[in-house]
């Protein structure tokens, strides 16, 4: 496992906007504040959720951009890149391995976090197909795709950018989950970053009290002291 003063870079690949800070947004707003470049790469842009029916769903999508540029800004990140597949259409494609291989490529980042390809039967509500579609690809993209000269062979040869390997993967809301990481720092942050998601969020009369009982069961799976948050991943290191 690197340790974070090793990292300089670290990409974020998500199914959805909201998806990183349901899941992991006050670990990212710990990277941030020790110097971690954060970048987030967000597959589809959401057009199928909401609860609103007074909004036109053709304004969807930039209101779910709109939504996570400012979630991120919440944690200090500013670099947020929109694949803009379709919401709940996603499956793992040559194209979709190829278009994350790319931002990885740009991106160059030492640690990735993604989204867990593997169904949680305890978080079902973690699972949904989009997710796993999404985690799927981004794993098939750090490995073997984005490493690769001779893959996607497009990326170098038309857009320049050379092959490149990532050292570690962090996976959320995997059933394996055994690394936890405290955010009782970073949790008005995170709580920050939910709240800008209004379009997902508006409905839930106590999110606040929702997200702090799931931190604090994990805090107490952790060993953590009383009272104390935590975020939980599954950790891999990719071969060299």
């Amino acid at each position: 496992m690197l340790d974070d003063a090793d990292v300089s870079r670290a990409l974020v690949v998500t199914a959805h906007p909201d998806d990183v800070d349901f899941g992991a947004s006050g670990t990212v707003a710990q990277w941030v504040s020790q110097g971690i470049e954060v970048t987030y790469c967000i597959i589809t842009d959401g057009d199928a959720g909401g609860f609103d029916p007074d909004v036109p769903r053709s304004e969807i999508p930039g209101i779910r951009r709109a939504e996570q540029t400012a979630a991120a800004a919440a944690v200090g990140v500013t670099d947020v890149r929109f694949l803009g597949y379709k919401d709940g259409e996603l499956t793992v494609t040559h194209g979709l391995r190829r278009d994350i291989s790319r931002v990885i490529r740009q991106v160059r980042p030492d640690r990735m976090l993604i989204q867990s390809p593997e169904r949680n039967w305890e978080r079902i509500g973690a699972s949904h197909p989009d997710h796993m579609a999404a985690g799927d690809a981004a794993i098939q993209a750090v490995y073997p795709d984005a490493r690769n000269p001779f893959a996607h062979t497009s990326l170098l040869q038309d857009e320049g950018l050379d092959a490149w390997s990532v050292k570690e993967v962090w996976v959320m809301a995997h059933p394996g989950a055994s690394h936890f990481v405290d955010i009782t720092a970073t949790f008005p942050q995170k709580i920050a970053a939910l709240r800008c998601h209004d379009s997902q969020v508006a409905h839930l009369e106590d999110l606040e009290g929702f997200v702090r009982g799931w931190g604090t069961q994990l805090g107490q799976r952790a060993g953590l002291p009383d009272g104390h948050l935590a975020e939980a991943f599954f950790i891999a290191t990719m071969p060299a």
